[in-house]
């Protein structure tokens, strides 16, 4: 194995940039088309960046963006999540054991690292924002949770972390409302450290980087390893839960409702799923629980709500 990193030029990568210039490293996000959303082959490639910013001792500090300037990054794929996840979400599983990676690699490389905030930083987006050890945003950027807004659980760095950096209170604000937050209502709460002009923003992250170049090396990575002791609290103890229930709860109705309202740009139906809950029918079952049984066929495990047996056609009783 070799302890040293690589020319930034030998990675043919697809879904990042990266580049590595007068001892820095940038990572860019580069989907804009779909707002530096990210899939699992982009976490790999984000891991990959990562390990070799973290084995090349001429990088310093590694800087985490996205390309253009309407996104930092808006979370996951939807499409890979309503294409692959619905139905099978023992992937989702594997799914985030890669963004579990690529975030411990992206905390744990040894030097500081800066979140540059070009655009939206929505949902589990804001996980990288909270993983980065400072944060620069230019003046247009909106932060915004989207968990319980498309029926899912921010249960990564945000609903463990983001108590830590803005207060439980303010945490609690914006994982239950999904409201927006401002820049300038971050740099209030202590969510980034700067907010500048979008035509600044390169020179404040530069200008930060340089600063941090000029530290002493060792004593900076121990510095950031003696601060991320509450985070890897809060991350070792619920991380493996979340990972579990997520799964798991991929196969219900609020996530499938919810992802579905997202990728068709409307308002999910959580009305009628409320209405459903108090009729005392199931609101976890896409069709109510797998109960029924074909008395034609003998076929078992369909769904309560079905009216004809999915297997023979038969007019269920």
């Amino acid at each position: 194995m070799e302890y040293t990193g690589q020319a930034a030029s030998r990675f043919a990568f697809a879904d990042i940039l990266y580049e590595k210039k007068e001892g820095i490293a940038r990572v860019t996000l580069n989907r804009p088309e779909i707002y530096n959303a990210y899939s699992s082959d982009t976490l790999r490639e984000m891991a990959e960046a990562f390990r070799d910013a973290a084995m090349d001792d001429a990088v310093g500090v590694v800087v985490l963006t996205g390309a253009g300037d309407k996104a930092f990054c808006a979370g996951s794929d939807a499409r890979e999540f309503s294409k692959e996840f619905l139905r099978r979400p023992r992937n989702f599983w594997k799914f985030q054991g890669l963004l579990s990676e690529a975030l411990n690699l992206f905390r744990h490389l040894g030097k500081p690292t800066i979140a540059r905030l070009n655009g939206v930083v929505a949902g589990a987006g804001n996980d990288w924002n909270l993983a980065a050890d400072l944060a620069i945003a230019a003046d247009h950027v909106r932060f915004m949770q989207m968990g319980t807004r498309v029926g899912l659980v921010d249960a990564w760095g945000a609903t463990q972390w983001l108590p830590l950096v803005v207060g439980e209170r303010r945490a609690r604000e914006m994982l239950l409302t999904c409201d927006e937050v401002t820049a300038d209502q971050a740099l209030n709460w202590g969510l980034v450290n700067q907010v500048v002009p979008l035509k600044q923003l390169d020179r404040a992250v530069n200008a930060l980087a340089k600063k941090l170049i000029q530290k002493f090396p060792e004593c900076t990575r121990y510095t950031r390893q003696q601060l991320d002791m509450w985070k890897d609290l809060a991350w070792t103890l619920t991380t493996g839960h979340a990972r579990d229930w997520l799964a798991v709860h991929a196969t219900s109705w609020e996530p499938y409702e919810g992802i579905q309202a997202f990728i068709e740009k409307r308002p999910p139906d959580t009305k009628n799923l409320r209405e459903q809950a108090a009729a005392g029918k199931s609101s976890e079952f896409l069709w109510g629980a797998h109960t029924r049984k074909c008395e034609s066929c003998g076929a078992k495990g369909i769904p309560e709500k079905f009216d004809y047996c999915g297997k023979c056609g038969g007019k269920l009783k």
